[in-house]
């Protein structure tokens, strides 16, 4: 246990290290000079809105989970099948009662996100456009109750030991898969300056070649955002056209490819995948204990419980997620810097992400402990401040 312990600290320390210098002080920024009195109500506004849904739906959904697993052993008797089909069953109830919670929470964030011009979908756009999502949800929770009721049962209480590992596959196929399966259409870029630009930074970057696509985004939004897709020679850089509407020069879209770039060029969809089998060997082992006590996973009306205990997890593990996730995020802003060497363009981009995408500049201590994947606006524009001080 002791070296299990000690190569656990050793491996993630060794995820922890980022290009960004240990003793980088950031300077101070004045949110209201650089942002505006104005932006920063409206989008402190907007997101003090989104927040209280995401309270409410999570407290719904825990609620009816909790609902559910009173309900499971006198709903397992309408079932039909064998154990292992009943249990599939079980997970794809819990899949579906969760969606159901969720519908009407999306759709007042939908609705809030339209008064906002933030979202262009119509509302059975969201209910009915991301079905391809909605059946890997159903495929990855069929394979993962599958595997667990049938390593509970040979394996008793000791099941963990290898469906933690069985977890981590899953996952790290469905992270590498994705992109592949659910790609938007996306058409080549046809500013061939830009996109030799680009394809520098990539190179900069050791990267490699890469392509720069468009994705048709502002049919469901007005939000501008990037994103880099693809696993080694099939990495592509997806410009999203809402970038492309004269909002944001060039200089910022390069920016903003670059920090897409640096999330490659420093491998943090692996180091994602690693972080996640650190943490997903202990989790199934508080899964084990926690339905032992309930008669073991090999019993089907035990699986709406499983469900309940990993959202809890989930939950309770948000804040060490949304850590290593600004951490990795800040790194990538630093990998765009060293190769844009334009801090005036990261330092612009990230102001009109404020008005345009309606982010918070510096948001409240909880969500940012809790919620927050990226580092504050402020704390980004301060970085590129200190990037500079540097030259």
């Amino acid at each position: 246990m002791l070296l299990a312990g000690i190569v656990w600290v050793a491996v993630a320390s060794w995820l922890w290290r980022t290009r960004v210098p240990d003793d980088l002080a950031l300077p101070p920024v004045d949110a209201g000079a650089v942002f505006g009195a104005r932006a920063i109500d409206e989008a402190a506004d907007y997101r003090r809105v989104l927040r209280a849904i995401w309270a409410g739906l999570t407290l719904s959904q825990l609620g009816a989970l909790v609902l559910l697993v009173g309900a499971a052993p006198r709903l397992e008797l309408r079932l039909r099948g064998g154990a292992l089909l009943r249990g599939i069953q079980f997970g794809l109830i819990s899949v579906a009662l969760l969606w159901i919670v969720w519908l009407p929470f999306g759709l007042m964030a939908l609705w809030w996100r339209r008064k906002h011009d933030i979202s262009r979908l119509g509302y059975a756009d969201l209910m009915f456009e991301p079905w391809p999502r909605y059946l890997g949800e159903v495929l990855v929770t069929a394979a993962a109750v599958a595997v667990a009721m049938v390593l509970a049962r040979r394996l008793g209480r000791r099941w963990w030991l290898v469906g933690g590992p069985a977890f981590v596959v899953i996952v790290a196929t469905v992270l590498v898969v994705t992109p592949f399966v659910l790609a938007p259409r996306l058409s080549a870029l046809d500013d061939r300056r830009l996109t030799a630009r680009i394809q520098r930074l990539a190179k900069a970057e050791g990267v490699g070649k890469v392509e720069v696509e468009v994705e048709n985004a502002s049919r469901r939004t007005t939000v501008p955002n990037a994103e880099a897709i693809g696993v080694g020679p099939t990495t592509r850089v997806v410009l999203w056209d809402t970038l492309l509407d004269d909002r944001f020069t060039d200089r910022e879209i390069e920016a903003i490819s670059a920090h897409e770039l640096g999330h490659v060029a420093r491998d943090h969809l692996w180091k994602g995948i690693g972080w996640f089998a650190l943490f997903a060997l202990p989790c199934a082992w508080v899964l084990a204990v926690a339905t032992d006590r309930r008669g073991g996973l090999q019993r089907p009306s035990v699986v709406p419980f499983a469900v309940l205990v990993v959202v809890a997890l989930q939950l309770a593990l948000l804040p060490a997620t949304n850590l290593v996730s600004r951490r990795y995020e800040a790194e990538a802003d630093w990998i765009s810097l060293e190769a844009t060497r334009d801090p005036v363009a990261s330092a612009s981009l990230f102001r009109k992400f404020a008005t345009e995408a309606l982010d918070e500049p510096e948001e409240p201590a909880w969500v940012h402990v809790v919620l927050a994947t990226h580092p504050d606006l402020v704390d980004r524009v301060a970085m590129a401040r200190a990037w500079a001080a540097l030259r």
